[in-house]
């Protein structure tokens, strides 16, 4: 797999960016609230964060088992834990330099694995969907984030239920120059899509994903405890990052940069945390 320099542009871009974003702002203030983090809290964060990190390698475990694909445990670890390093590009569709690894040692074909890229970004809005929806019945907040998250769910179900529907949309949406680069090497991965989207798999998949998003707010519950802020329930805490994140690979601004951070920002900043710590 290449990547031309493009894709080393938007790293950098990234890196710019959050630099330009401390620098513009008071750093004598943020600096000062960096030095208020509690470190003791440092080892919590990083074990929850983990944590939740392998509730997704479990849901990857089990479409490749699905697919009837077989690799070697520790193997298929350093695979799949390869890909966040390139979490940071649209709708972290970097990650499916797992497809060349897996083709590169395992001669596993590409056209096999890739599809699973796309299987794993819907099951994450899924459970960002579920776990957002408890945000709405407890708080009230976020339903226009989340109700828009679902409709676009609803539309993806539809158009994988019918393959007429789902070549169409491909062929239509897969001229535009922007959208084909993700759009077009799903043309002739109906099949493997259909079959990681029916039956229990959508059940145990979810729910890994649902895990995923309790488990690392949880990790966002100590960070902003870390700070000395106990004013936001957990609960409130896992739709305002969920909702973000929603709202960040919505924008599909690689790694949804500015986005999420702007609403993750603001929403904290709603629930009673100044704008330096948010």
């Amino acid at each position: 797999m290449k990547f031309d320099n493009r894709f080393f542009l938007v790293i950098i871009g990234a890196i710019s960016l959050y630099a330009i974003f401390l620098f513009i702002s008071d750093y004598s203030i943020i600096s000062n609230k960096i030095i208020n983090f509690k470190f003791e809290y440092l080892p919590i964060i990083l074990i929850f964060v983990t944590i939740s990190w392998l509730a997704l390698f479990g849901r990857w475990i089990l479409l490749l088992k699905l697919l009837k694909i077989q690799i070697p445990f520790r193997e298929n670890m350093k695979i799949y834990f390869s890909g966040f390093a390139l979490a940071i590009t649209p709708g972290k569709f970097g990650e499916i330099i797992k497809s060349q690894l897996m083709k590169d040692k395992f001669n596993i074909p590409r056209t096999t694995t890739a599809p699973l890229l796309f299987v794993e970004r819907l099951y994450d809005l899924v459970g960002a969907v579920i776990v957002s929806f408890v945000g709405i019945s407890i708080l009230g907040f976020g339903i226009y984030v989340i109700f828009a998250a679902s409709i676009f769910l609803v539309i993806i179900f539809v158009l994988i239920s019918s393959r007429n529907l789902f070549t169409t949309f491909i062929s239509v949406f897969g001229k535009i120059k922007y959208t084909s680069r993700f759009l077009i090497p799903l043309s002739e991965s109906y099949e493997i899509i259909r079959t990681t989207t029916r039956g229990k798999i959508i059940v145990y998949a979810s729910l890994l994903s649902i895990m995923y998003w309790l488990i690392e707010s949880i990790g966002v519950y100590f960070v902003i405890t870390s700070f000395g802020f106990d004013s936001i329930n957990y609960f409130e805490i896992v739709s305002i990052y969920s909702s973000s994140l929603i709202l960040g690979g919505a924008s599909l601004i690689p790694g949804g940069i500015g986005v999420t951070e702007g609403s993750l920002i603001g929403l904290l900043n709603h629930q009673g945390i100044p704008l330096a710590t948010s």
